[in-house]
């Protein structure tokens, strides 16, 4: 029998207040351990918590950046689980009046379009951290409550994904969009940024779902591939063998590529929701939503589009440039300065990013060719200063110096060669000294023409002007 998998998936976004949800404690990641802590966080009884605003409008933005609707009234709801890590016996988190639902978001994979399904987004808070001992014999673990009531989204998807390239792609572009809503690090490493996938299989042709299974805090876009595609074949030699699939939590391990179970799968009544008696209801006038809208930047579908259709720019170009907000700015920070969109973006995509890739993938913020400088050295190759060989030895001295190109090409005397007089006798000392191939281009063979533009440009040290190169040369060779 053939299957079909299922997969639904739900995210946690660890947003990137400076103060957690419902205390003043500091979210700053690397802190020693239980250091930022209070009563609130610790769970102390009669300690009240208090929302921060903060996190309300980063749902807000969240929500309208994967078009969905606003719950103007929502609720906070305990969920009630034991947990060492979890001081209060409970989560505050969202149950049946989440903040935002019905959502959605378009992705492409190998050239078809899809439309996965947004349940929703709600409001919740982190729990802590079990930090277990790596020495042999030892088996003990400790408890860091810095993490615990740090500001998460859960941003649960419908089962709408029917690969685990689907799921990639849907993951990828939901990071992409939090990161430019600056809500979210998008770090993978840290946990900022992890999911949980919900897998099933059911056969071919079939619409009822299948038991599934829930794969645990993945927090790596490979992994999580991974673990997706031996959970297909898990449960495929399960059906094939007629036995049949538990509803359960599981781990991934990635150095086995395996996953294994953890615990019975809870269902919702399980967690016995009901509303917080400390919160009350948050209540969103239209007037607030209007305010948040309002700083929504352009997302990267409508970049990309923008650049296609305004600056010309080849798909694949724009699909690079908006890869992330820091590198699209860079890039128009670089045209609104030098108006030529295509050289700015081969020049982004090649030289800035090799150079920052070899610098240990430096960020593109920290890039010490700033905008300012890559338009001046691309206005001097414009005017004929210097060529493009010569711009691309300019390049590294200025990354590797912060120095303007002007101050380069004059101290290393690297001004191009346009002096028709200077590079005539160049031209013919090369015709001169190869007199073999100068019959073979006459011959016919044409594609000799590059080799004496190569020893032109040689004699001069890559200065010649290339323009000026290939005319004499032509003039010279048919004449």
């Amino acid at each position: 029998m053939k299957y079909q998998v299922v997969i639904g998936l739900e995210v946690h976004t660890q947003l990137t207040t400076n103060t957690k949800i419902f205390c003043g404690c500091s979210t700053r990641f690397g802190a020693e351990p239980n250091s930022q802590t209070c009563p609130v966080c610790l769970g102390f009884p009669g300690a009240l918590p208090v929302l921060n605003k903060q996190v309300v409008e980063n749902a807000i933005l969240a929500g309208l950046a994967t078009n969905c609707s606003i719950t103007q009234r929502n609720v906070f709801a305990r969920k009630n689980y034991f947990y060492p890590d979890l001081p209060k016996g409970y989560q505050i988190s969202q149950f049946d009046l989440p903040i935002c639902q019905h959502g959605h978001l378009d992705i492409e994979v190998e050239g078809e379009k899809k439309r996965i399904g947004i349940t929703r987004i709600h409001m919740e808070e982190d729990a802590g951290k079990l930090v277990h001992a790596d020495i042999p014999g030892v088996d003990d673990s400790c408890v860091d409550l810095n993490r615990a009531c740090t500001p998460l989204l859960e941003i649960v998807s419908e089962p709408d994904m029917r690969s685990p390239d689907e799921a990639i792609a849907y993951l990828k572009k939901l990071h992409q969009i939090v990161m430019y809503l600056g809500i979210c690090d998008g770090n993978l490493e840290e946990g900022s940024f992890r999911c949980d996938a919900n897998v099933s299989l059911m056969p071919v042709g079939s619409t009822v779902f299948g038991t599934r299974a829930e794969l645990k805090n993945i927090n790596s876009f490979k992994f999580i591939k991974q673990a997706i595609e031996y959970e297909i074949e898990r449960q495929a030699e399960i059906l094939d063998d007629g036995g049949k699939v538990i509803q359960e939590t599981r781990l991934f391990d990635p150095n086995t590529g395996t996953t294994r179970s953890m615990r019975g799968k809870e269902e919702a009544h399980d967690y016995r929701y009901f509303p917080d008696p400390d919160l009350v209801p948050v209540l969103i006038p239209d007037q607030w939503i209007e305010d948040v809208r309002a700083t929504l930047p352009e997302l990267p579908e409508a970049k990309r589009a923008r650049y296609v259709a305004e600056l010309g720019l080849p798909e694949y170009d724009a699909e690079v440039l908006v890869s992330s907000r820091e590198l699209a700015q860079y890039y128009e920070e670089t045209v609104a300065l030098f108006p030529q969109a295509k050289t700015v973006s081969n020049w982004v995509m090649g030289e800035v990013s090799r150079a920052l890739n070899e610098d240990n993938n430096r960020s593109i913020t920290d890039c010490p060719v700033t905008p300012a400088l890559l338009a001046d050295l691309l206005k001097l190759m414009e005017k004929g200063t210097i060529s493009g060989k010569i711009a691309k030895t300019v390049f590294d001295e200025m990354y590797k110096s912060g120095k303007a190109p002007e101050k380069i090409v004059e101290e290393k005397g690297l001004v191009q060669v346009s002096d028709t007089g200077a590079i005539e006798a160049m031209v013919d000392e090369v015709l001169k000294n190869n007199p073999g191939q100068v019959e073979q281009y006459r011959g016919g063979k044409e594609t000799v023409f590059g080799f004496f533009v190569g020893q032109v440009m040689r004699a001069s040290k890559g200065k010649a002007n290339p323009a000026v190169v290939n005319e004499l040369l032509l003039k010279k060779l048919q004449a």
